[in-house]
């Protein structure tokens, strides 16, 4: 059994490594583009809020699976899995919120102009600040929680372990305070979730329309050199299909853990897989669909 942790470990470190990297790329990268472009783009700010978001809940994996692999019992304390946990928790809140916002603001960029969606465009990146700040607000008090439940597992007796993370532990939460939590996490990814399918379909009408209006023309270049606007809205489409992919199984298979009580250790290793996959892959998504981004990747 500790051979098979070992080896689970070791195959998850070094999924994680590569998404890791990737990440930091993308965020240094669309530094680099925001600050030294003179014309700021809005999307490059969320682009970089998102990457960001992604580095910290990589960082919290990397670190609890580093000190379990090393033997460590005392390390990380009751304060160390306090933080580990909130930030997992408000960081996978972040990523939720902001890849929701890129899909609004990229269909409102993208709009008609005589259509309501454009009236809500950012005219500058500034406005894009205030949402970001509401975001961390917002998932930071859903994550209070476990600055109170998460506890490091020595520092109990027996009756008092809960849902354990190798030297972390969960206690067991009054019911009222579980269901607050969960229905208010629920509502946030449903209101997000929501907003992110209206502006996906809002951006595949616009996207149809100018594909009929480029086949009409039956102009090549139009056909095959499309603007950016439209090339990043095919590009955040793909992002938001990623995101999805790997969203629904992890929420179902959670559900089915919480309903059942069921901890098969299959089951936990594919939720674990699931919970980092749209982590992992959306950087390269970024880099495959991004020219500048794919050439720095290459020469690099």
């Amino acid at each position: 059994m500790f051979l098979m942790i070992s080896i689970k470990r070791t195959i998850f470190l070094s999924i994680i490594g590569p998404g890791t990297m990737g990440n930091v790329f993308v965020f240094v990268n669309y530094m680099c583009i925001f600050f030294r472009d003179t014309k700021k783009k809005s999307i490059h700010l969320i682009l970089i809020h998102l990457a960001f978001t992604n580095i910290i809940i990589l960082f919290s994996k990397v670190t609890l699976k580093t000190i379990h692999t090393s033997g460590l019992r005392h390390f990380p304390d009751d304060t160390g899995c306090k933080m580990f946990a909130y930030l997992e928790r408000l960081a996978r809140g972040l990523s939720i919120c902001t890849s929701s916002f890129l899909t609004v603001v990229q269909a409102t960029t993208i709009s008609p102009r005589a259509s309501v969606c454009a009236s809500f465009k950012p005219a500058s990146t500034w406005p894009i600040l205030p949402f970001s700040l509401f975001f961390w607000i917002l998932n930071s008090l859903l994550s209070m929680n476990l600055c109170y439940y998460m506890k490091n597992i020595n520092s109990l007796n027996g009756s008092q372990i809960g849902e354990s993370e190798g030297h972390c532990v969960f206690l067991p939460a009054s019911q009222t305070t579980r269901w607050v939590f969960l229905i208010l996490m629920a509502l946030r990814d449903f209101l997000f979730l929501g907003l992110m399918g209206w502006a996906s379909v809002s951006m595949v009408c616009v996207l149809h329309k100018h594909h009929k209006h480029a086949g009409y023309l039956q102009k090549p270049k139009v056909l095959y050199h499309n603007p950016p606007e439209i090339r990043a809205a095919h590009s955040v489409l793909l992002l938001m299909l990623c995101f999805l992919f790997f969203y629904w199984p992890d929420c179902i298979i959670s559900l089915y853990l919480n309903s059942f009580f069921d901890n098969k250790f299959l089951i936990l290793n594919i939720l674990e897989v699931l919970s980092v996959g749209y982590v992992i892959l959306s950087p390269f998504v970024l880099i495959h669909r991004d020219g500048h981004l794919a050439e720095c990747w290459h020469s690099h």
